[in-house]
């Protein structure tokens, strides 16, 4: 088990790690992916959470492919962790969805834009997982209180919050990083999104732009204002990637990322 111990002093905790491909496209990506995180798991000796999403309901197209669904989505998943150990975690849209994905993955994660949702944080909280929660484009860190307390009063007791950035005109987003100690004051664990904090929502004719060569700064700043966790989108080759692909970091780039924040 590579279990990173929690020390009481929030300003000792020890970082974690979030990374994967955007989207479910295939076993043999997903396991590409995995091999490559517990090679650094093993390497670094630190706690990578494996995610991917098995079902993309944001998508700014009808058309843009969602993945495989639930139920062979989270059969996917567990299969990666019965291979490589590492801890799961995935993004629910609908708090129907919650109980199922609770008994697979070991943290749920509330997409930015339904971080208000009351019922799907309720859902999430029921099921004892650490309920991740990213801080949607509209609110400020400070605004983040509510949504956790509507986990606490759900039964969770492990929230983490996640800064991705907020609206700054149309197709394009800004990081005040001040968020992340407005947030630190709520929670112990703020997580910086690197990759979607580099996005062009919808500003690449129908599907969502990036701009990855600013995800490794995004990443030192977010450390410099005391972010406790970095979340990543890798893909082994993100220009063939059916979703995220400007945004996400190449494969073999995570490592040197990784070197440069511990």
């Amino acid at each position: 088990m590579y279990i990173c111990a929690i020390n009481n002093d929030n300003h000792l905790m020890k970082p974690i790690f979030i990374a994967g491909p955007c989207v479910i496209e295939s076993m043999e990506c997903l396991d590409t992916v995995a091999a490559e995180l517990a090679r650094l798991r093993n390497l670094y000796h630190i706690q990578i959470y494996f995610k991917a999403s098995f079902d993309k309901a944001n998508r700014t197209s009808v058309k843009s492919y969602r993945g495989p669904g639930m139920d062979a989505g989270l059969q996917m998943m567990a299969d990666i962790r019965e291979r490589y150990g590492l801890p799961l975690l995935t993004d629910i849209h609908e708090s129907c969805q919650a109980a199922k994905v609770g008994e697979v993955v070991d943290a749920i994660q509330i997409p930015a834009f339904l971080c208000r949702q009351t019922d799907l944080l309720l859902a999430a909280a029921k099921t004892g997982k650490p309920v991740n929660i990213k801080k949607a484009q509209f609110l400020s860190g400070a605004d983040m209180r509510y949504p956790v307390e509507k986990c606490r009063d759900g039964g969770a007791t492990d929230v983490w919050l996640t800064e991705r950035g907020n609206m700054y005109g149309y197709n394009n987003l800004a990081v005040d990083f001040r968020n992340i100690a407005d947030m630190k004051q709520i929670v112990p664990r703020v997580i910086m999104d690197c990759t979607h904090s580099v996005q062009r929502p919808g500003g690449n004719g129908g599907t969502t732009g990036g701009n990855r060569e600013f995800v490794p700064a995004m990443a030192l700043a977010a450390k410099a204002f005391g972010a406790t966790g970095y979340f990543f989108e890798v893909h082994p080759n993100p220009e063939q990637a059916l979703s995220d692909g400007p945004n996400m970091l190449y494969l073999k780039d995570l490592e040197g990322v990784i070197k440069s924040l511990l």
